[in-house]
């Protein structure tokens, strides 16, 4: 990446040749393990005008790449690069380059200089050369390039510090001469000579640098370049360890000294002097040190502090050097997220030489705070001001000279913090805030989330003792979970073990499984959950309060604002902003129909539900309220993803107008939101199912299992089909409501069938047979029909079929008679049949039973050696399913157009078709489509004659059918298997 990009695999170079590749492969390679969505890729490999056919053409590239490149991996709505980091060249950089600051900034100075240098060595040329993307150079390439002349200059100074300017003087003449503007370099330039004996020479260049800045810009050396000349001119080379005006020297020189700070944690501050100016504010009292000495405010370290190196590491590289402009961060997150923590474990590491000062915030007015922050600077009690502006100054002019660290903790909001920030030239500023306090002008925020189960787990073991927790592996990652991460919950729960060395960690663990006492159990002396939520809850105004315990009705971990409002009874986005900025709520982003997403920590949750339950009830009658408009939006999506479902009664019929050619792809992309927005909901809405059958609302909670059915079944997600359709169930036997009980019945056989397992399919639909109404019965008996044909019972099920025809037809139920006519095609093998079916899906605006027949009618043809009809219908079909979205759809169309390329006598597309229907069968758990998609590609190879790979992949798919019970795959795998084995001279 870093010059043009190349491929190796040790000698071998890999480098794809199209443009195209090479652009995608970049837009991957630079964020490794990061997904992408599809219409990013595009955007990124063919810029603002990509052509009609980018999507199905960017999985070709893909696809491609995939035999170039290990660890594409597909993911939803897009693709991502499971790659390590340090194997980019890019990324190798950046590490390195963190890896040289960082020895640097704890006086390592050879160290830092050998890992800078390193840094450097990795590029060959100009970021990106040769990849024609205009998105991705102006995301990536301008401020790698910045940060490369930035590292040379870093390099060129701790050489410098070492004494070695005599070999980098001729290095930074070419660099000027590239980069004439640059003063730094000028600088380093004339330091370089002046160390290497040449002071003369260093004079020269800062008069060819002031000439250069004169006539370019109109403008006069700047302080960096007059203060090297000034250097320059006092005589003598500077010694190695010198300051010169770098950070690193300086860092190098206080290295050396008895007084600078060498702990394994410090973090030494790079330039900082060891002098205390006087006291006295410019223009103001008289306020000189009454002989306190500098003030190190800073509560005590915790002496169990776990992890949290990303925001350690955050707060180092952001500490400015002496004499620049001050630097104020924000540390915002949940309550009980450990913000005070870190932020007084960085404090007591760093070395400020004016002083540290700390203030806990709360509630208190700024006046009353600037009291206390001037009476630590050594203000007499009586020269502080009374007037608020007064006492704004007052601090401003005494810490104007002052190197300070000033700690502002649990901050309300921005008029709270503003009068409180100090303005002396390297002064840093860390509050901590619920809120990421966003108007705060010119701040730094970083959003401390929960631990991670790992983190957690060593968190716990700091405070219980390492030995308990390796006794108890199981039962502290269950107390880890319990926590959800929270470092005060798990800080409370360490300590209650360890108060209790008789109590066993799983003890401990079974008590916090009962959410109702889950609060009441992380409490310990004057730490509590429920106290630290407390305070958040009481500071929200009325209508927050509402919004936030009528919340605590949903278990969901996150929601949509339609969700909030529909709870509320009234718009929420706003109170949902306010939430969030309070830190209740987590804004999560926009999730994949588009809309806001927020999320909460489960102890939130469980506050929410407790304050509703004491303050309106129970959560039932919040439920109640938010019922219709779940089950509403569901049906709309369901609707769309299946129109004029069979037994229903509703069939539509395309009018003339939506019959004109332009409307199939307005119809496509409304389904595809529909297959969109149920994905982003499905989370929630498989826990509303739980949520309204706990709370007695049986009727909606096994409608809305209904209703979700078809997306579980399109996008396998097997375990929440099943997990709904049972509390359905649960719930419908509950209210003895027979219709409901079989609708899930044939939900549940379904869910059998796509698994496999035929026998229980049946039975589920026997069971249902009794309980439905008449105009379901067709419809379950058409289900059964397919259970027989999947047995290899082809005349039960063409019994079955024709039987369900004759009642659709009956009742004039079209979407039923296609279903009917499709199936009975399929086993008699019949055209005439199935395209009356396809008919039928179009006059019916259905795209998905249009896609479906179509890939029946190509595999018909295939059967019939007429590869050209099948192309053409094989194409269609995969075209509809991609442009709805449908992956597994789409993949078992992939196989029957590598069927088609086979019949062709072209196995190479064969095989790309195979190997990309087998990588969304194998994402998605089908087996089956798996072990159909190996067969083809077994196929592939053995005309390639690339034996060994046919026998691997055959040998799978022999192993997925038996595993399957699918006979007929079996028998078609075993002869391939034969055939591989004759040309390979084994037997498999």
């Amino acid at each position: 990446m870093l010059g043009p990009l190349r491929v190796l695999a040790g000698e071998r170079d890999l480098t794809p040749g199209p443009a195209k590749h090479r652009a995608l492969l970049a837009a991957l390679l630079l964020r490794p393990g990061r997904p992408l969505t599809v219409d990013r890729l595009i955007a990124e490999v063919w810029g603002d005008e990509p052509p009609a056919s980018a999507e199905p053409v960017l999985r070709v590239y893909v696809s491609a790449l995939r035999k170039v490149v290990d660890g594409i991996r597909t993911v939803p709505g897009g693709y991502l690069l499971d790659v390590d980091p340090d194997q980019v060249d890019a990324h190798r950089f950046e590490r390195l380059v963190t890896t040289g600051r960082r020895a640097r900034d704890a006086g390592r100075i050879a160290e830092a200089a050998d890992d800078l240098r390193a840094a450097l060595a990795l590029w060959r040329g100009p970021v990106l050369a040769g990849i024609d993307s205009a998105e991705l150079r102006r995301a990536h390439a301008v401020r790698l390039e910045e940060l490369r002349l930035t590292v040379l200059e870093e390099r060129v100074e701790l050489d410098l510090a070492l004494g070695r300017g005599a070999e980098v003087a001729g290095e930074l003449r070419a660099f000027v001469a590239a980069h004439p503007l640059r003063e730094r370099a000028w600088g380093l330039l004339m330091l370089a000579l002046n160390q290497a004996g040449r002071r003369s020479e260093a004079l020269t260049a800062y008069q060819e640098a002031r000439r250069l800045l004169v006539d370019e810009l109109g403008l006069e050396p700047g302080a960096e370049l007059r203060e090297a000349h000034a250097r320059v001119l006092a005589g003598g080379a500077p010694s190695p360890n010198r300051p010169t005006m770098s950070n690193a020297a300086n860092a190098a020189n206080a290295a050396n000294t008895p007084n600078a700070l060498n702990t394994p944690n410090a973090l030494n501050v790079p330039g900082a002097e060891n002098t205390l100016d006087g006291w006295s504010a410019p223009g103001g009292p008289d306020v000189s040190n009454d002989g306190r000495g500098v003030p190190n405010e800073t509560p005590p370290d915790v002496a169990d502090f776990t992890g949290r190196e990303r925001v350690l590491d955050w707060i180092r590289r952001s500490v400015p050097p002496a004499g620049t402009a001050p630097v104020h961060l924000v540390l915002h997150g949940p309550a009980g997220a450990g913000k005070s923590a870190v932020a007084i474990h960085a404090a007591t590491a760093l070395d400020f030489p004016d002083g540290r000062l700390y203030a806990s915030l709360g509630a208190r007015t700024p006046g009353a705070v600037l009291e206390d922050l001037l009476r630590s600077l050594g203000c007499p009690r009586g020269a502080v001001p009374a007037d608020l502006a007064e006492r704004v100054r007052l601090y401003r002019s005494v810490v104007s000279g002052r190197r300070l660290l000033v700690v502002l903790d649990d901050a309300a909001d921005e008029a709270q913090v503003r009068p409180l920030l100090p303005t002396g030239p390297g002064c840093l500023t860390v509050v901590t805030s619920r809120s990421p306090l966003s108007g705060l002008e010119a701040a730094r925020a970083f959003e401390l989330d929960v631990f991670d189960a790992d983190e957690s787990v060593a968190l716990l073991a700091r405070v219980v003792g390492e030995a308990r927790v390796r006794a108890e592996q199981q039962a502290a990652a269950r107390i880890a979970a319990l926590c959800g991460g929270l470092p005060l919950a798990l800080r409370i729960a360490g300590s209650r073990l360890a108060r209790r060395p008789s109590w066993t960690l799983e003890h401990l663990a079974g008590r916090l499984e009962d959410e109702h006492g889950r609060l009441d159990e992380l409490s310990a002396g004057d730490l509590a959950v429920r106290s630290s939520l407390a305070l958040g809850y009481r500071a929200l105004s009325d209508r927050e309060r509402l919004l936030l315990r009528r919340l605590g009705a949903l278990s969901a971990p996150d929601f949509a604002p339609w969700a909030a409002s529909a709870v509320l009874g009234a718009p929420a986005d706003r109170l949902l902003e306010a939430l969030a900025e309070a830190g209740l709520l987590q804004a999560r982003g926009l999730d994949a129909a588009g809309q806001e997403r927020y999320g909460w920590h489960d102890l939130t949750r469980l506050y929410a539900a407790e304050r509703l339950a004491l303050e309106e009830g129970p959560s039932a009658q919040v439920l109640a309220a938010a019922v219709q408009e779940a089950l509403d939006r569901t049906r709309r999506a369901r609707a769309l993803l299946l129109p004029a479902e069979p037994g229903s009664g509703q069939t539509q019929v395309r009018t003339a107008e939506q019959a004109v050619g332009g409307e199939a792809a307005l119809e496509t992309t409304q389904l595809r939101e529909s297959a969109r927005w149920l994905g982003a909901e499905r989370g929630f809405l498989v826990a509303t199912v739980a949520d309204f059958q706990r709370n007695g609302l049986d009727e909606s909670a096994w409608r809305l299992a209904f209703y979700l059915t078809p997306f579980f079944e399109l996008g396998a997600h097997r375990e929440d089909w099943r997990a709904t359709v049972e509390i359905g169930l649960r719930a419908a036997r509950r209210m003895g409501h027979r219709h409901g009980e079989a609708l899930l019945l044939r939900s549940l056989a379904d869910l059998h069938r796509t698994e496999g397992r035929l026998p229980e399919a049946a039975d589920a639909l026997q069971r249902a047979l009794p309980l439905v109404e008449a105009g379901e019965l067709a419809r379950t008996r058409h289900r059964l029909g397919l259970v027989h044909l999947a047995q290899g019972r082809a005349a039960e099920a063409e019994a079955c079929f024709v039987a369900c025809l004759a009642a659709f037809s009956a009742v004039a139920d079209r979407r039923g008679r296609a279903d009917a006519l499709r199936a009975l095609g399929g086993v008699r093998r019949a055209e005439e049949l199935l395209l009356r079916s396809l008919d039928i899906y179009r006059e019916l605006g259905d795209p998905r039973g249009e896609a479906a027949v179509s890939l029946d009618l190509a595999g018909l043809y295939l059967d019939r050696r007429r590869p050209s009809e099948a192309r053409t219908r094989a194409e269609r079909g995969l075209g509809l399913a991609r442009r709805l979205g449908d992956r597994l759809p789409e993949a078992g169309g992939l196989v029957v157009l590598a069927r088609v390329s086979m019949a062709e006598g072209r196995p190479d597309a064969a095989r790309v078709s195979a190997e990309e229907a087998l990588g969304t069968f194998r994402e998605y758990g089908d087996r089956g489509g798996a072990a159909r998609a190996l067969l083809v590609l077994a196929g592939a190879f053995l005309d390639l004659d690339e034996v060994d790979e046919a026998v691997h992949a055959v040998t799978r798919a022999v192993g997925e059918f038996a595993a399957l019970g699918d006979t007929q795959g079996l028998a078609a795998a075993q002869g391939l298997a034969d055939e591989a084995a004759r040309r390979r001279g084994l037997r498999i």
